[in-house]
């Protein structure tokens, strides 16, 4: 398992609003750091095969978003979704759906994901290298609690879903903080 591991550390390369540049596209670069996200934070993030996809942009997505102040209340600094896809891609999706709360990295590269140990094969889709569908409460860049789907495997025929999803994890952060 991977709990009490550390994340990987990677740099994302984003893209961020920057009004000083003026024009119709005005985002310059920014690189940004696993250190940036998780360093002296406790934070929920999910993984999930890639932007634009059914059960991504149908459940996954908009139920971290709808839950987002709830999941805060229960210990959570901030919400993250990851995907291997580029910055301009994550973009637009965040816009599709209409994400006003949670955050998106892009790991075009796919390094944090295979940093992870969950960069998987979806060739079968047209896909090519992608996540498997995961999520995780990451606690000081250490791993407190880690959700996967269950099956992972290269080309996968199905898309399993249940143990990522925002009511599992939620179920999780209630149960830590009963007992705490």
């Amino acid at each position: 398992m991977k709990q009490g591991q550390p994340v990987p550390q990677v740099t994302f390369k984003t893209r961020v609003r920057d009004e000083s540049i003026g024009g119709d596209n005005p985002f310059r670069w920014q690189d940004v750091t696993t250190d940036d996200i998780f360093k002296g934070k406790r934070i929920l993030i999910f993984s999930l095969p890639g932007a634009f996809t059914p059960t991504c942009s149908t459940f996954q997505v908009p139920g971290f978003e709808a839950n987002y102040q709830t999941i805060r209340d229960m210990g959570i600094d901030e919400i993250y979704v990851v995907s291997v896809n580029d910055t301009f891609v994550m973009r637009k999706w965040l816009i599709d759906q209409n994400v006003c709360h949670i955050k998106f990295i892009p790991d075009g590269n796919g390094h944090f994901t295979q940093g992870l140990d969950m960069l998987v094969d979806k060739s079968n889709l047209g896909f090519g290298s992608r996540s498997w569908r995961y999520a995780a409460v990451i606690d000081n860049g250490v791993i407190e609690r880690w959700f996967e789907e269950p099956g992972r495997v290269d080309n996968c025929e199905t898309d399993p879903y249940g143990e990522t999803s925002p009511e599992s994890v939620m179920n999780y952060l209630e149960t830590v903080a009963v007992e705490a």
